[in-house]
């Protein structure tokens, strides 16, 4: 069975102005995203800047997270690192925590080959009993997860049960769903592309538009599932501008500025992300409004 069906949110971290982690907004944050009807969250991803998290700060934010959601939905901990090390260590930590499942993306930097990114996953998948899904997101981490290499992994290891595909290429994607043969639970990295995925038998999203629309983004994959193709289409296509508009510049600094102009005090970027250019927070402010949610 899947860790979650529908539409996952890759959370923010919020920060105080001294860049500490601001616990008190991420509480408020948390159980936003529930009441909208958010289907899983994933904590500590590439939205929620895990990669200037400190060790100590990622494990306290996974764990902060996974006590106050208290297994009212799924919680997914990115726990993935280029060190094959490390990733254990904050995989086996995340577990203890009582996360559901972990996130882990391909080793950036390092541009690991197929038989690299085997043993790296495998070895990661051993350590924990928890059920893992891969990241494919090779415009990140200069590394691409070949669709024989998911297969290879969803098969021969029993916790690893899926992927989060944020390559953009659906021809990559339609083959991977063709060798998968039912093996691979397959969710959308991109907003843009949720229904697509859908259709090629995917379970779900795990998204950056449903911190500021939770609703609309769960609405888009339940319309589906409920067999209303249609009506979930046209919230997918209503949604394009605004998803746009979040990604105008690198995410998550359009979705950080947007919870900031929601009030939701989402606070600051840590270096070397900066603030948003103020030609962009204009065009992100349109899209908003223009999507009902400003």
């Amino acid at each position: 069975m899947a860790i979650f069906t529908g539409a996952g949110v890759a959370i923010v971290t919020p920060f105080k102005a001294d860049g500490t982690v601001n616990y008190e907004k991420f509480a408020q944050m948390i159980e936003d995203q529930i009441s909208g009807g958010t289907d899983a969250i994933i904590v500590c991803g590439t939205t929620g800047e895990s990669s200037t998290l400190t060790h100590e700060e990622h494990l306290d934010v996974i764990k902060y997270c996974v006590e106050k959601v208290a297994g009212r939905i799924p919680v997914v901990a990115g726990t993935g690192s280029n060190c094959t090390e490390t990733a254990v260590y904050l995989s086996t930590e995340a577990e203890k925590y009582g996360a559901d499942g972990l996130l882990l993306v391909s080793p950036y930097y390092n541009k690991a080959t197929q038989n690299g990114l085997y043993k790296h996953y495998k070895t990661i998948a051993d350590a924990v009993k928890i059920p893992c899904i891969l990241y494919n997101v090779p415009s990140r981490t200069g590394c691409n997860i070949a669709p024989e290499t998911v297969v290879r992994l969803c098969t021969d290891v029993d916790n690893i049960v899926g992927v989060k595909e944020a390559s953009g290429n659906i021809a990559q994607v339609v083959k991977l769903m063709a060798l998968a043969k039912g093996k691979v639970d397959l969710y959308s990295g991109n907003d843009d592309q949720i229904v697509p995925l859908l259709a090629l038998g995917g379970k779900g999203v795990i998204s950056v538009l449903s911190n500021v629309a939770p609703k609309q983004t769960h609405d888009i994959c339940a319309k589906f599932f409920e067999g209303d193709v249609e009506g979930s289409c046209k919230e997918q296509l209503r949604a394009i501008p605004l998803c746009n508009a979040l990604f105008c510049e690198v995410n998550p600094i359009p979705v950080k500025k947007a919870l900031n102009l929601m009030g939701k005090e989402a606070g600051t970027l840590r270096p070397p992300l900066t603030e948003m250019e103020e030609e962009n927070v204009v065009k992100l402010e349109k899209a908003m409004k223009d999507y009902g949610i400003l």
